[in-house]
């Protein structure tokens, strides 16, 4: 008798376990499927803005070359060593961010704009799975690359330059690969220009 109800209890552990465990897979599937689903709809949900502050680092005071590596929504592999030499514009998006959005025909113009100069512009995408990414970056004529950075490590190359959370960030990293100039939230086509303008003329 004690042997049966021990079979029972243990049938009814499994039971629940297994039950919790497609809880679990059910709801991270979802959560993928609601991301997409906000950027269709043009949900804001989960957006932290930034204060639209502007920082201009001087020469002097700028800190050491960020240095990062990643794997595109194309599946290319990236690196900072890709751009040395080179000015580069690294913005901070995900799909259902709504500034993102405002924001992607300046930064598509501005891209267009500058690309003479020798300046590149990388997107690093800090949530989106690769499909949702790439369907945005057709929807906006993004040209330029994006790191896919579900998991942070981009990010947190640039640890101490990015406010936590604060979705868009832009920012413009001289020759050297120092970060020269951060804009925190929306960043418009004119604005941004001036800022690599002037980290252009510093070679």
């Amino acid at each position: 008798m004690t042997s049966a109800k021990t079979s029972t209890a243990t049938r009814r552990l499994l039971a629940a376990a297994a039950a919790t465990l497609l809880a679990i897979t059910l709801a991270a599937c979802s959560g993928n499927a609601d991301l997409s689903a906000q950027y269709r709809s043009g949900s804001n949900k989960g957006y932290i803005a930034g204060d639209g502050s502007i920082l201009e680092i001087p020469v002097p005071d700028r800190g050491a070359p960020v240095t990062f590596n990643g794997t595109s929504d194309t599946g290319a592999e990236i690196s900072s060593e890709d751009y040395a030499g080179s000015v580069l514009v690294v913005n901070f998006w995900y799909a259902a961010c709504a500034p993102c959005r405002a924001e992607a025909p300046d930064l598509v113009s501005t891209y267009q704009d500058h690309r003479a100069d020798g300046v590149s512009f990388l997107g690093v995408n800090i949530r989106d799975q690769a499909a949702t990414a790439r369907e945005f970056a057709n929807a906006y004529g993004l040209s330029y690359p994006s790191i896919a950075d579900t998991d942070g490590s981009v990010k947190l190359s640039f640890a101490g330059e990015l406010a936590p959370n604060a979705v868009p960030t832009t920012l413009v990293l001289d020759h050297e690969g120092r970060v020269a100039a951060r804009v925190l939230g929306r960043v418009d086509g004119s604005t941004l220009s001036a800022l690599i303008d002037r980290v252009v003329e510093e070679a």
